[in-house]
This record gives C-alpha cells, sequence and structure tokens, in this order.
C-alpha cells in the first residue's frame, strides 16, 4: 500500500513520542525534563537498571545508549508489537484519528500474496512437524538424538521431517485448501522440468524452518541422510517471501538475546547455530547457503556493531573469513567492525561444544581477533619476504587493500596496526643517515652530521599531536579518575548518564564504566574493574592511561585518596557540563533568530558566556570554614587550594605536557 505524500509527516506531528513510549516505560523524572520534552526511562529493548533510553520529544526520535536501539514511534510500535510497517501506521492513525487512505488495489494484491505464502510456509512446517512424531521418521529422530538435540530441544526450533513420498507435502497443503500454484511458489515443492508434475522439494530431509526477523516462517532448510546425496544441505529457492541473500537463520532470537547484552556470533549452518543456542550463546546467526553477503553484514550490524565470525578451523572456513574481509573492508565505521573466532583445526562449533564444553567455546570467542590481524596473516602466512621486491610487493597489496576503507580515520588505524606488524616481521628499520651527511662527489664542508631531530615521547603523546580538544582532554582524565576510583561511578552516575563523549570509543568506555558500576563493590580493588574493562576496551586503555594529562592529574596522581579524588571529579564535571551547557544555549538562541537579533536574544548569550566563565573558576560556594564542590563534598581551604596547585600544573590547553 503506498501512502500519499505528506501522510507520515503529518502522523508524526500528531503524536507525542513520549506519549507512545509512555505506555511500556515508567519515565526517570529525576533526569526526564517533561517541559522540554527530554524523557528518561530504563530501555524497554533490553534488560537494565539504569536510565539509558532518551526520547527527545521535539525532534520526535528515541536512542538507547545501551543496546543503540533508535528510531521514531512508528519504529517503536513495529518493535514493541511485533507488526509490519502498514499495521504500525494504521495503528497510530488511529490513536491520531487519522483517516488511512483508500489501499492501492496492486499494492494490496501483493500484500495479500505473501500473507498467503506465509501461511503456507506455517502449515508445511505443521506437517513436517507432525511427520518427525510418527514411525516414518524414527531415523530422523534417531540422528538428532545422536547430534545431542533432545525432544524439548526439537519443539523450540521446529524441527521437522519430510518423508521420502513425491508429493507427500503438496497433497497436504492441497488438502488444506492451497492452490497448487501457490504451493509451488512458496518453493516447497516444485514442477518437473519433464512434465511439469509437481514434487516435494525437501524429500527424505529433516527440516529446520528459516523465520524472518519477525517470527514469521519464509522457507525451509533441509538436511539429507542419505550419504549419496547430491546436496548435504538444501535450502528453499528465492521466492517473493524469501531472498537467502537479505535474510540470517535465527535472526529473530538472536536480535532479542544481542539487545539483552549477548555477543553476536556467526556461524556456517543450522546446527551449529542451534548447538551453540542450546549451550547458551543466543545472539547466534548463519547465513542461509551463501558467502555472507553485504545485505547479511549490514543486517548484522543494525544487530550488534561488532559481530563476531566464528569459523571452522578448515581450509574452507579460513576462505570465508578472507571473503568477508574483502566484503567489510569499504562498509567499516567508527565502532562499527568484525572480529574473527577460529576454531582448533577439524572442529565446528558443535563439535567443540560435545568434546571440550562450553568453556572451550568461550574461550576461542574471547580470543577473536579483530579484522586487521586476518588481513595481514593473509597476505603473509607461507611468503617469504627475503628480497627488497617481495618486501615491497607485499607493501603495495597492503595499500592497495587499506584504500578501500573509506573512513579515513579507520584507513589511519589500520595503517598504524599494519605498520606495528610489519616492524615485527621485518625487524627495526635501519636509521639510515641523513642526505645531508655525504654525496659521492660532493665535498663536505667540515660540518658535523648531526641526525634528524625525531619527536620524543613526550611528545608523540602530547595533546597536539593527538589531535585533542580541552573537552576530551576533561573527558579523558573523568574516565581515567572512575577507573582509578571505581566506587565514583555510582555517586557521579546522574551526571554521566547525560553526558555523551566526544569520542566513540571513549563513549563506549563511559557506558561500560555505568554498566559495570553496579557490579563493582566500594570496597573492590581498582584491578577488577580494569580486568572487566580489558575484555572489551584494553587497546583503548593501554593508550588513555599513559597519556601525560592523564598521568599527571591530581586524582591520578593520589590514587590513594578517593575523597581528594571525588572534589576533583565534581570540577572536571562542572566545567564539562558548564561548556556544553553554554553551547546548546547558544545553539537554541540563534535557532530562534528570525532576520534580527533582539535585546532578549543578547541577554541569553550573555548569560551563557557568564555561566561558563564562573564554571571555569572552580568550586567557589562557601560553607562555615570550607567549601563545598558540585557534588556536595566540603573541603576546607587548604584542601581547595592544594587541589588547584595540582591542576595548575597541567596545561589543558594544547600540548598536553604538565608545567610543573
Amino acid at each position: 500500500m503506498s501512502l500519499p505524500p505528506g501522510f507520515l509527516d503529518e502522523l508524526r506531528t500528531r503524536i507525542s513520542l513520549s506519549q507512545v513510549v509512555g505506555r511500556k516505560v515508567v519515565w526517570d523524572m529525576r533526569k526526564s525534563n517533561q517541559g522540554k520534552g527530554d524523557m528518561w526511562a530504563p530501555c524497554p529493548f533490553h534488560q537494565e537498571k539504569s536510565a539509558s533510553f532518551h526520547v527527545d520529544d521535539r525532534k520526535g526520535f528515541y536512542y538507547c545508549f545501551g543496546c543503540h536501539a533508535k528510531g521514531d514511534a512508528l519504529t517503536f510500535i513495529k518493535d514493541t508489537e511485533n507488526l509490519g510497517f502498514m499495521e504500525a501506521v494504521e495503528l497510530l492513525a488511529r490513536e491520531a484519528g487519522m483517516p488511512m487512505p483508500a489501499r492501492d488495489p496492486q499494492a494490496a494484491q501483493k500484500a495479500d500474496r505473501r500473507s498467503q505464502l506465509a501461511e503456507v510456509m506455517e502449515e508445511a512446517v505443521k506437517f513436517c512437524r507432525l511427520q518427525l512424531k510418527t514411525a516414518a521418521g524414527q531415523v530422523a529422530r534417531d540422528y538428532l538424538e545422536r547430534r545431542g538435540l533432545k525432544v524439548d530441544a526439537q519443539e523450540r526450533w521446529d524441527i521437522g521431517w519430510s518423508p521420502e513420498g513425491r508429493e507427500a507435502v503438496f497433497s497436504a497443503m492441497k488438502a488444506k485448501g492451497f492452490a497448487p500454484e501457490l504451493v509451488i511458489a512458496s518453493g516447497v515443492c516444485a514442477k518437473s522440468d519433464h512434465n511439469d508434475a509437481p514434487y516435494d522439494r525437501f524429500r527424505a530431509r529433516i527440516i529446520f524452518p528459516i523465520r524472518d526477523a519477525r517470527g514469521r516462517a519464509i522457507s525451509l532448510g533441509g538436511r539429507s541422510l542419505d550419504p549419496n546425496a547430491r546436496a548435504k544441505y538444501l535450502n528453499g529457492p528465492e521466492t517473493e517471501l524469501f531472498d537467502k541473500g537479505r535474510n540470517l537463520f535465527n535472526l529473530g532470537r538472536a536480535r532479542e538475546a544481542a539487545g539483552k547484552g549477548a555477543p553476536l556470533v556467526v556461524a556456517e549452518g543450522y546446527m551449529d547455530v542451534i548447538a551453540l543456542s542450546e549451550a547458551g550463546f543466543t545472539a547466534t546467526v548463519a547465513p542461509l547457503g551463501t558467502a555472507v553477503t553485504e545485505e547479511q553484514l549490514r543486517l548484522m550490524w543494525r544487530v550488534s556493531p561488532e559481530p563476531i565470525i566464528a569459523l571452522d578451523g578448515d581450509t574452507a572456513g579460513l576462505r570465508a573469513a578472507l571473503r568477508v574481509i574483502d566484503l567489510a573492508l569499504p562498509l567499516l565505521e567508527a565502532g562499527q567492525g568484525v572480529r574473527f573466532a577460529v576454531l582448533p583445526p577439524g572442529l565446528d562449533p558443535d563439535d567443540l561444544l560435545k568434546t571440550q564444553g562450553k568453556g572451550a567455546m568461550q574461550a576461542v570467542l574471547d580470543s577473536a581477533q579483530p579484522m586487521v590481524n586476518l588481513l595481514w596473516q593473509r597476505e603473509t602466512e607461507g611468503r617469504n619476504f627475503d628480497s627488497p621486491e617481495r618486501k615491497a610487493a607485499l607493501d603495495k597489496i597492503l595499500r592497495t587493500a587499506l584504500m578501500r576503507i573509506t573512513d579515513t580515520s579507520i584507513r589511519h588505524h589500520y595503517g598504524e596496526e599494519i605498520k606495528r606488524l610489519r616492524a615485527g616481521l621485518f625487524g627495526q628499520s635501519h636509521k639510515f643517515l641523513s642526505r645531508k651527511e655525504w654525496v659521492p662527489g660532493q665535498r663536505s664542508k667540515g660540518k658535523p652530521w648531526l641526525p634528524e631531530p625525531r619527536a620524543t615521547t613526550v611528545t608523540k603523546t602530547s595533546a597536539l599531536a593527538l589531535g585533542l580538544n580541552d573537552e576530551r582532554l576533561i573527558e579523558q582524565v573523568i574516565l581515567a579518575t572512575l577507573i582509578t576510583h571505581p566506587r565514583l561511578i555510582a555517586k557521579a552516575e546522574g551526571v554521566l548518564d547525560r553526558l555523551d563523549f566526544t569520542d566513540p570509543e571513549e563513549d563506549r568506555l563511559r557506558r561500560s564504566l555505568l554498566r559495570l558500576g553496579h557490579d563493582i563493590a566500594s570496597e573492590a580493588p581498582p584491578e577488577s574493574l580494569r580486568e572487566k574493562l580489558d575484555a572489551e576496551h584494553r587497546a583503548l586503555l593501554e593508550t588513555l592511561l599513559h597519556q601525560n594529562h592523564v598521568m599527571s592529574a591530581p586524582p591520578i596522581l593520589k590514587a590513594d585518596d578517593t575523597d581528594f579524588a571525588e572534589v576533583c571529579l565534581g570540577d572536571m564535571l562542572r566545567k564539562l557540563r558548564s561548556s556544553r551547557g553554554g553551547r546548546r544555549e547558544v545553539d537554541d538562541a540563534v535557532e530562534d533568530l528570525d532576520g534580527l537579533a533582539d535585546e532578549g536574544l543578547t541577554w541569553r548569550l550573555a548569560q551563557a558566556n557568564e555561566a561558563r566563565f564562573k564554571a571555569a573558576k572552580g568550586p567557589q560556594t562557601a560553607k562555615g570554614e570550607g567549601f563545598v564542590a558540585d557534588n556536595g563534598v566540603e573541603m576546607d581551604r587548604d584542601e581547595l587550594e592544594e587541589a588547584r596547585n595540582l591542576w595548575d600544573r597541567i596545561d589543558f590547553g594544547r600540548n598536553g605536557r604538565p608545567k610543573g
């Protein structure tokens, strides 16, 4: 059904997103600002305690900082009510009192046909489920039993058996009242090339239903038990319902599990997915008889920003990994990548789980490698680089691969990692003399040769070299302070939850700290938090915690004084909030401009500037003989002076080096 231009815009205007979402959540009124339409609540898409689900009523969009769910009122209705797009439109239109436009006859006919095909698929699944329980299905039950799939697991996955008869399924569908043409169009049956006679496509095969993200059966997969069968596994053909390159096996369940924090694992086949899911790795999917396609990769990224490709440790598995690398390189974005978990040689996930248990599979997933490592392995493994020509050839191949990365920041980081790996392979490059030292045929002027100046370690880690701005410097010190003093996480939760950090990776670390803050006991040492963070943020932590402006920050220098760190943290958070608050006030004022500035606008800009200036001066509120920081911690004048003296030693301008 096609909608007239402007219909959806009018619908979104009439509907309040906070009212739609409010039926499914309980608002956190401490964080919410109802007057501005700025609402916060625990996310309805994954289990959590803190309110990380944000609704912006003015813009009509929501976003969860935990599971990354986002969208508008239509998206929310679709995902929470399990409705199709037009069903969600109709529901919201009724609420808004808007009559639905007349249906396009062709679109209505197409939608009706897809519904009929889906009915055929569901009836075929039911028929095969019954056949598995008959005497004819004993051979299939024995096989499933040997593979470790008990009856309850077979029920959960709707596994069935297609009998050996040529027209058993076709006859059953006809008896249900479905037209022969519809049964064939569904892909369950096919026509003979010789006489157009219909026959069952999945004869004598164990049946695995293939469902879309909404849980509708859209095709079947069959596993033959005949060792002489032309194909051990067979998928349904492309139909009006099923496009194998745009779907994933177990997508609906995996999306729900990933929304609750489970890592998305990509296996090779049905049995691997079922075995992993039954073992507790519930966010597992598989491509459908094809190499991973671009559409499937984008589908994975909508579920999880960093899926783990779990491949068999054989030649075919490694070839599949290398194909994914070539596919993914041009599509990479900040915070959106792929990791690879290669299983021991000769084992698939099902074999590994049976022989070594869940712990062994978890260890394989925990050791998943970033894609850059697989790229390097592909181009270097088994090759000899004993000549300049061969080394130059390797450089050319890698340079060509890196140029396929469209995101400049990611391309830069890939280049840095390749340089590191290259240095490890070839050894440290010799420090050649400058051309100015000696040129054949040219007399020296008697001046001693001096090596070309190189950046020192301090210079390389300075804020100027790293390209950091003032706010990001403060953000990095805040992160380091929370890692050094874990019990401050819970105290600062309300403020941290509202702040989005400048760098995406550092913002992910902020969200991880908020998530783990509830699990860390107040008396727990910082090392326990570091251990939890290392699995996901090791590379970032190694860089962050060794920068000069971080190591010389007062709360890091005084790692044993948490009360002092709390005062410093309150000061940093106030500076960060005031800077951003002033900028928002300016942005809002600019939005209100209508050709001419007025006195009210001028006053607002002046107030914003004054607020930022006052906040930059630090805590000034007197309380008896002491002072009170923004977070309510009282400190005496000596403590305040000590904090200021320590802060003054650090230049938060451009060089990132301590003054003292």
